[in-house]
């Protein structure tokens, strides 16, 4: 299997610290800031940061979705780390910034399929995976004021 990754990142107008306030939120802001292709998002433990367990159903596309069920970890100051327990998917978020200037990053990372299907997953799934994660970017500077 070939590993998939797909990068995306925007700056919004609020401090790094305001910013990634919101973005740990799971139970109040992430409803809130999530586009269409998620659908049935509930927090099953914690709900703010490290230690929340969430789920929903991603719609890569109008015919592939797939049930997350993530896993939150912050292994260092502005990060956090999101792990399907369902799948080899692993996004990453980071907030940095300076002043009133933050810059988010969604990294996307999982285990591809093999062969022609892999070589067009590969290819085209980045693709997919940070327009969706643009629009959750969107709805966050949104959210804040950025």
């Amino acid at each position: 299997m070939g590993r998939v990754r797909a990068v995306t990142s925007r700056q919004i107008g609020v401090s790094a610290q305001a910013v990634f306030e919101a973005l740990a939120d799971y139970a109040q802001v992430r409803p809130k800031i999530l586009p269409a292709q998620y659908s049935g998002y509930a927090v099953r433990e914690g709900g703010v940061g490290a230690g929340t367990v969430a789920s929903w159903r991603l719609a890569a596309t109008q015919r592939r979705s797939r049930d997350v069920l993530a896993r939150v970890s912050q292994p260092a100051a502005l990060t956090l780390v999101e792990v399907d327990e369902n799948s080899s998917l692993r996004v990453t978020w980071t907030v940095s910034g300076q002043g009133n200037v933050a810059l988010v990053t969604a990294e996307a990372v999982w285990s591809g399929a093999r062969g022609i299907g892999g070589f067009f997953e590969r290819r085209f799934a980045p693709k997919g995976m940070n327009q969706i994660h643009d629009r959750v970017l969107a709805g966050l500077a949104e959210y804040v004021g950025g």
